[in-house]
């Protein structure tokens, strides 16, 4: 759209080298933001979704945040598809759009329960694939516990993160931080050392997808909605979409 000088967190993707060669001063493009893309929702409702996060699950978390992301785009001029799945797709919103959106994807994903299955991330990859005709925002909601993406996920998305721009949004537990600061006693002790552990394990997992290409979005289960919704307009600011 424009060239304007850089400033300290501008992407350095966006630096036009030519124009920087030009001036003397470093500057970055500015991108219109593109109407009509596609933005494809995918919901884990297998076991890791039944978790409770506090007094819910994280699937509810998910689901939020899907409304949030789906109202945000299409307000935007995206084209919105939503699928939840596990070993079998269990809901699924495509080809909708204007007013008669929101409410479809409030119908088709108020009635989801978790699944106690394991995902099938081949078998989600696959759906997502026939979803999709051109490149696309995918974003995957599920969990970046460690044990979880090791199970599949982390080969599965390889060929989607090289078609797409994947995001994966996964929900914190507030316990967690709060037992990795417990000091009271041994046991407590014992706590914090295994949550600051599971913690270290997790940010390591977030840079190995971030490697891939992968934006990795976490916060509790009130925040995700917003930081997601947040990551999709920085991404469609910086033209990646």
């Amino acid at each position: 759209d424009s060239l304007r000088e850089y400033v300290p967190g501008d992407d350095v993707r966006s630096i036009d080298w030519r124009a920087t060669a030009r001036r003397s001063e470093v500057v970055v493009r500015t991108w219109r933001p593109e109407r009509d893309r596609q933005v494809l929702v995918l919901i884990d409702t297998s076991r890791t979704a039944a978790a409770r996060i506090g007094d819910a699950p994280r699937l509810d978390a998910s689901i939020e945040a899907t409304l949030l992301l789906s109202a945000l785009a299409s307000k935007a001029g995206d084209r919105i598809h939503a699928v939840a799945y596990d070993r079998q797709v269990r809901a699924r919103v495509s080809g909708l759009s204007g007013a008669a959106l929101m409410p479809a994807l409030a119908d088709r994903l108020a009635p989801l329960e978790p699944r106690l299955v394991e995902a099938d991330w081949a078998g989600a990859t696959g759906v997502v694939q026939e979803m999709l005709s051109q490149r696309a925002l995918v974003v995957l909601l599920t969990t970046i516990d460690p044990a979880a993406i090791e199970s599949g996920l982390m080969r599965a998305i390889a060929p989607l993160a090289r078609a797409h721009q994947v995001v994966i949004a996964s929900v914190d537990d507030p316990e967690l931080a709060a037992m990795s600061r417990e000091r009271g006693d041994a046991l407590s002790v014992y706590g914090a050392a295994a949550a600051t552990r599971f913690d270290l394990e997790r940010q390591a997992t977030a840079r190995r997808l971030r490697q891939r290409g992968v934006e990795v979005v976490s916060a509790p289960p009130d925040a995700l909605a917003p930081a997601l919704a947040d990551l999709y307009l920085s991404l469609k600011a910086a033209g990646r979409l």
